[in-house]
């Protein structure tokens, strides 16, 4: 469930009726949004009168109007992205959708990749805006101040930035000055000018002050607006108890540094109030905002909003949140030195108001609030209660760092008389990735429940009684990011045994599943992982949790995918995205099961829907799941692969290693594995030996499912030409490495591993010249792989399977036509997938029959021919045409014997003397 959003922080504030009008600087903002410049930045002070100004300039310049009001909770960097979202949607209500349902995935997206997303959507935009981001001092987080700079840098030229702050933001201010891109309001610009201050003084405050008192006024707060509106202020309240006052005397009481100023100046005013106003103005100090009930809970008076409505009326310091005058705020800084007064004046009363805050926010369902008012008053045993309550719904929506925050500032003693709240801190802890000290909170609970129950704090039975099955998930979950995955297995099937299906217990129960199904997944076995995660999804659905279930479905995809049923994973692929299309705010998810899909068509040899759904992908990328660019790179590897272009996939692999994101998903292709196959392909076998000698294997290794792809890189390593003398182990141990892995992939019935496994020994048998078993092996392959349309899994492996797929047809050719062999359609399907051998040039062969060629080459030898042109030596040769030295060797005299010479150079000379190339 997403965090709701505070409408008052997106108000726009109207103009005041009562101001002083600053042509100037409007005309200098105008002069920047005129100009095609990306940001106005006003920064002074407090008390300099920014967001007045920006309130008056916006009032008239023809512009729709974002704003966002920043506060502490801000330097989250995801929430200052759903606020940012959320004021954009004030003026384009569609614009962001996406973005917002990533910002709730429980893994987002790097936040370039947000902010892409989001500029793109920006650019779709008809007219012409502006964005404010008002107090932005309050912001101290590099990770925001990077976003709004990454913002800033790739401004859509119908969008304008305005940003106010008491001190210079972390952007690259220096850059866009030189760029003029910049325009700068600061003190010295803001500060009331003579003629400004009189008729502020004058005509606002209505005061009738001299020349020479305005001047001397002016003076003493050097233009400073809200020294000057205290000022007035406490003269209009001497006026109104003594008649004229001795202004003179009194613009010479006062002088110093604006604080000093300041303090001096509220109080002033303060003495000068009615008991009432001075009393609620204290008491309402600590509230970020305000309103009518709650100043009457705080305050434990009726009719705080008349007060409210007369403060404004009088222009006090205080500040409309919202059209129906129901929410206000105090100035910043005239709430700080309220503040003060209050603490100087009424310290042993601040608990006790924060305490009353508190209790109104939790009554009218606003926990966050509540829970900051009860740490700020520490009653920590209220804190703990709330915080204990809000952990479900912040689970939910992963706002767990949110959470974390508060449950940090209750002390330790607290929380561990809470089992509930102890283990809720211990899963927080684990989220966040502090794994050591969320398994000593864990541990601490488990023995809180063994002990006494004395002191122990349950606020609800239903979740004391699963804390069992909780801890159990929870070391579940730790075990499974250790990579251990039989703990996993042991500790989920626990938690399954510790909450049966029942009402409270089913989310528990649903997690305890899906759980066990990863653990299943990695170990191999597929058809209880894919059991598992079926009940997740249903699960997922029922309560309505469908992020879950699509991001799920692709998994389940995969885990059928690699069954060897390649169609049903198409239909579970769609059926996922039929579901995201009636869900507009989980979109982004499809990315992963467009991508996925994309490459099974690609597999299956369909490229023209490849390419349509890899298309679809790459446009939902950017908001899609964080594994996202990292799969996007694996899949681009794969396909260049496929063409041939093995430089840019061995680049993208390396990018693919830059981005990839741990998590509980297993990973069955290592970045380093996927290298070494491309480096057997380059003909780069040192490179590829060293990788397997740096991962220290050998044919003698326990096969486990998640090595399963190294493993059988490995055999490929091993049964490469002439290798098997660089590596411990000879090819027959390759052989029986390959027969170990085909029996592990039988027994679990991972029949995509089979067919690939069955398709290396025969291009391992054929080159060591054993065809009849080579061939028998291809049978066993293509009878798996042909009622799911595998194509990739044979073309991949390049000319020596066309030409052991060719002798597969021309041996089933032989057969009566009243025996025709079943796979005949599907071999030529195979064989045309394949890169077409070039003809022979017409032109050459007349060439050879006219030359000194007694016999002509044949294929095989022009193939040889061509590849001895290249800077290959003779090992690479061989194990670019996956043969031995010695057969190459034979191939290479008989080129010579044809050409009539006796060394390659000679050879490559005739051979382009006679136009066979």
């Amino acid at each position: 469930m997403p965090a709701p959003i505070l409408a008052t922080k997106l108000y726009v504030p109207p103009p005041r009726a009562k101001i002083v009008l600053r042509p100037r600087l409007i005309e200098r903002m105008n002069e920047g949004l005129s100009s095609c410049r990306k940001l106005t930045l006003i920064s002074a002070s407090a008390g300099f009168g920014k967001t007045t100004l920006v309130s008056e300039w916006i009032a008239s310049c023809g512009q729709l109007v974002a704003w966002l009001s920043l506060d502490e909770g801000d330097n989250d960097p995801t929430r200052f992205l759903t606020y940012l979202v959320s004021a954009l949607q004030t003026i384009a209500p569609n614009v962001g959708a996406g973005v917002l349902g990533v910002l709730e995935s429980p893994q987002p997206p790097p936040t370039e990749s947000i902010l892409t997303a989001l500029l793109n959507e920006i650019t779709t935009i008809p007219h012409n805006f502006i964005l404010i981001l008002d107090d932005y001092h309050i912001i101290d987080s590099k990770p925001v101040d990077n976003a709004l700079a990454f913002l800033i840098e790739h401004l859509p030229p119908q969008m304008y930035l305005v940003v106010t702050t008491r001190e210079d933001p972390q952007l690259p201010l220096a850059r866009l000055r030189a760029r003029g891109q910049l325009t700068e309001l600061r003190a010295a610009d803001l500060r009331f000018t003579p003629s400004e201050a009189a008729e502020f003084l004058n005509q606002v405050m209505s005061l009738q002050l001299s020349a020479e008192d305005i001047a001397a006024l002016e003076a003493r707060t050097e233009g400073w607006i809200t020294g000057l509106q205290l000022a007035a202020l406490a003269l209009q309240g001497s006026l109104s108890m003594q008649g004229r006052p001795d202004t003179s005397r009194f613009i010479q009481s006062f002088t110093g540094s604006h604080r000093f100023v300041l303090d001096y100046l509220v109080e002033e005013v303060l003495q000068r109030q009615p008991e009432h106003i001075r009393s609620f103005l204290l008491q309402t100090s600590i509230l970020d905002r305000l309103s009518g009930p709650l100043c009457d809970a705080v305050t434990g008076q009726a009719g705080s909003s008349g007060i409210l409505e007369t403060l404004e009326r009088g222009n006090l310091f205080i500040i409309p949140l919202d059209d129906q005058r129901q929410w206000y705020r105090y100035h910043h800084l005239f709430a700080e030195v309220l503040l003060a007064h209050a603490l100087e004046e009424q310290p042993g009363q601040i608990p006790l108001l924060h305490e009353r805050a508190s209790v109104w926010y939790e009554q009218n369902n606003l926990p966050a609030e509540a829970i900051r008012h009860a740490l700020t008053a520490r009653d920590f045993e209220h804190a703990a209660g709330l915080i204990e309550k809000t952990y479900p719904a912040m689970d939910a929506s992963f706002q767990y760092a949110a959470w974390l925050g508060w449950a940090r500032k209750l002390p330790d003693e607290v929380v561990r008389a809470r089992p509930v709240l102890s283990v809720d801190y211990a899963r927080a802890l684990s989220d966040s990735g502090e794994f050591d000290a969320s398994m000593s909170w864990l541990q601490e609970a488990e023995q809180r429940l063994e002990s006494s129950a004395e002191g122990m704090v349950v606020a609800d039975e239903a979740q004391f009684r699963s804390l069992p099955a909780m801890i159990a998930l929870a070391h579940s979950y730790h075990t499974q990011v250790q990579g251990d995955i039989e703990g996993t297995v042991k500790y989920a099937e626990l938690a399954l045994e510790l909450s049966p299906e029942e009402d409270h217990y089913l989310h528990i129960h649903a997690m305890a599943v899906v759980t066990v199904g990863m653990a299943y997944w990695s170990r191999g076995d597929l058809d209880g992982a894919q059991r598992a995660l079926s009940v997740w999804i249903n699960y997922c659905q029922k309560v309505g949790n469908i992020f879950f279930a699509l991001a799920t479905g692709g998994y389940l995809a995969e885990i059928i995918a690699a069954q060897g049923c390649l169609r049903e994973a198409e239909r579970t692929y769609k059926q996922a995205i039929q579901l995201a299309s009636t869900h507009d705010q989980v979109r982004h998810v499809t990315a992963n099961l467009y991508l996925g899909l994309g490459l099974l068509y690609h597999e299956q040899g369909d490229q023209q829907s490849a390419a349509q759904y890899l298309h679809k992908s790459g446009e939902l990328g950017e908001q899609a799941l964080i594994d996202w660019p990292y799969r996007w790179r694996l899949a681009q590897a794969r396909l260049k692969e496929a063409e041939g272009d093995l430089k840019t996939a061995l680049d993208l692999l390396d990018e693919a290693r830059r981005l990839y994101v741990r998590s509980t998903v297993p990973d069955f292709h290592p970045i380093d594995a996927l290298k070494a196959r491309v480096y057997l392909r380059q003909g780069r076998l040192s490179e590829a030996l060293a990788w397997a000698r740096e991962r220290s294997l050998s044919v003698d290794d326990d096969l486990s499912y998640l090595d399963e792809f190294v493993h059988v890189t490995l055999a490929r390593i091993l049964i490469a030409p002439h290798q098997n003398d660089l590596l411990a182990g000879s090819i027959h141990q390759a052989f029986a490495l390959l027969e170990r892995l085909l029996q592990a992939a039988e027994a679990g019935r991972r029949m995509g591993s089979v067919i690939e496994i069955l398709v290396v020994q025969a291009l391992a048998f054929q080159a060591k010249g054993n065809g009849s078993q080579a061939l028998a092996l291809l049978e066993r392959a293509l009878a798996l792989a042909e009622p799911e349309g595998y194509v990739r899994i044979f073309v991949d492996e390049g000319e020596a399977m066309r030409l052991l797929i060719a002798d597969f047809r021309l041996k089933i050719n032989k057969l009566s036509p009243q025996d025709a062999h079943p796979l005949c359609g599907y071999v030529e399907r195979l064989l045309a997938a394949f890169p077409q051998p070039r003809e022979a040039n017409p032109k050459s062969e007349i060439q050879n029959l006219k030359s000194e060629i007694i016999e002509p080459l044949s294929e095989r030898e022009l193939e040889v021919l061509r590849l001895l042109r290249t800077e290959l030596n003779g090992p690479e040769i061989a194990s670019k045409l996956i043969v031995s030295l010695n057969t190459l060797r034979t191939h290479t005299k008989n080129i010579f014997n044809k050409l009539g010479v006796n060394n390659r150079r000679a050879a490559v000379r005739r051979a382009e003397e006679l136009n066979l190339f």
